[in-house]
């Protein structure tokens, strides 16, 4: 790995964990269990996963991996991207989020850039920022089921590495059954797998844990929940415990 030494006006930087890695356009940065920036000793993930270098003027983000998949957003939570296996995309904004799991973790890491391609116009009165990924109506409770799941992720402090819980241990840090659980958990997936987020659905050949992170990957680029919704797990499992969570109403 090679950590930041010296500022190149063309080149890109890699955030993880802390640390800064510098990409020149010269280069190919690899991102995986090996490579520039080596991630984690994580079976579930690719030597090579993803590749950064610089073709034709324009800096380019490919997916040189055979399984997985990462969630491409631009740090506003405005523009959103799946990078499948075999895919490549521009990267073309000052900081751009790059979100995906290996097994039960999610890894993030964000790509800045001295020069951007396109430059962010301040929103117009009307604009609510979510014309792109479009604004997806949640009940409080499976706001509260995807909080449970991505809590690890939010209370990090920047990029990095977080376990994702058991829908068993998301259920018991929301007072709530697992059956219940896992019906919202049915639910915000049917929702959003009718407008077209790709990966809610599983298949006879699917990990357990896929759908729960791509959900957690899903709803941190759409900026879905926040480190500011935290203080609603307590009060959920407060209110779980003393009788009066199991709302009819908000039950969907």
């Amino acid at each position: 790995m090679h950590p930041v030494t010296a500022a190149v006006a063309d080149a890109l930087t890699v955030e993880f964990a802390g640390e800064e890695f510098s990409v020149a356009p010269d280069t190919v940065f690899t991102v995986g269990r090996e490579g520039d920036l080596a991630i984690d000793d994580n079976l579930f993930l690719h030597r090579n996963f993803l590749t950064i270098q610089h073709v034709e003027g324009l800096w380019l983000l490919s997916n040189v991996g055979s399984r997985l998949s990462a969630t491409v957003t631009d740090t506003g939570g405005r523009v959103q991207a799946w990078l499948a296996p075999g895919a490549r995309l521009p990267l073309v904004f000052a900081a751009t989020s790059v979100i995906f799991s290996a097994g039960p973790t999610t890894y993030e890491l964000t790509i800045h850039a001295a020069e951007p391609t396109f430059r962010e116009t301040p929103p117009t009165p009307d604009d609510d920022g979510l014309s792109t990924i479009g604004d997806v109506p949640l009940t409080h409770s499976q706001r509260v089921m995807i909080l449970a799941l991505a809590e690890p992720v939010l209370r990090r402090d920047g990029t990095g590495m977080s376990e994702l819980p058991t829908s068993a241990q998301a259920a018991e840090r929301l007072g709530w059954t697992l059956t219940r659980f896992n019906r919202k958990l049915d639910n915000v997936c049917d929702k959003l797998d009718r407008i077209g987020v790709p990966g809610m659905r599983g298949g006879v050949r699917s990990y357990a844990t896929n759908r729960r992170v791509r959900l957690v990957e899903h709803a941190l680029a759409a900026r879905l929940v926040t480190r500011d919704d935290l203080p609603l797990l307590d009060e959920e499992r407060a209110n779980s415990l003393s009788g009066a969570g199991e709302s009819g109403a908000d039950d969907a």
